[in-house]
């Protein structure tokens, strides 16, 4: 793994893949897309940026909280690797099924990913810990790497948006929160 961060300003797939999603997250977009972002450029990081993982990668994050929109549910896993399986069989995308929905399923795990496909796995898991966190937790990776990312793809209030997701879809940000913990942390 380089000490230099290589950020990918523009990404064809993803802008197709969420642009069939625009309306259903409506305003949140622009927060959701640059999370996405973010998380691709750490884990194509954490993958020496090896090509045969980004459809995989790219494919997945875009995936992996969609069910906050599409199913309006806080336990937003399931329907989140339900939307990517289907997308992926009708559109004859050719990734590996098992590691698309590990990447998603298991993107909240909070102790280390060991299992099939443990490489990429593991390196959405780190990548989207680094986002949540806001660079708090680090997964090794420089605060100025992740200051650098930051800037190229600005947050537009992605986690006020999932607080007040939480508070809508849980009746309090509070119960919301627990709802989320319960519904999408992993051991």
């Amino acid at each position: 793994m380089g000490s230099d961060i290589q950020i990918k300003l523009e990404r064809p797939r993803v802008e197709l893949l969420l642009e069939r999603y625009k309306d259903r997250i409506g305003e949140d977009y622009l927060g959701y897309r640059n999370h996405v972002y973010r998380t691709i450029t750490y884990a194509m990081h954490f993958l020496d940026y090896d090509e045969q993982f980004e459809q995989l990668v790219e494919t997945a994050f875009v995936y992996h909280d969609i069910g906050l929109w599409t199913d309006h549910e806080l336990a937003y896993l399931e329907p989140s690797e339900a939307e990517a399986l289907n997308d992926n069989e009708q559109e004859n995308w050719g990734l590996n099924p098992d590691a698309l929905k590990g990447a998603i399923h298991w993107h909240h795990k909070i102790t280390p990913y060991r299992g099939p496909h443990e490489k990429v796995i593991e390196a959405c898991r780190k990548a989207d810990w680094i986002d949540a966190s806001k660079g708090m937790v680090k997964k090794g990776l420089a605060k100025s790497m992740i200051a650098e990312v930051e800037q190229a793809f600005p947050n537009h209030g992605f986690h006020d948006t999932l607080l007040r997701l939480a508070k809508d879809y849980g009746g309090s940000t509070l119960i919301g929160g627990i709802k989320v913990t319960r519904g999408i942390v992993k051991l």
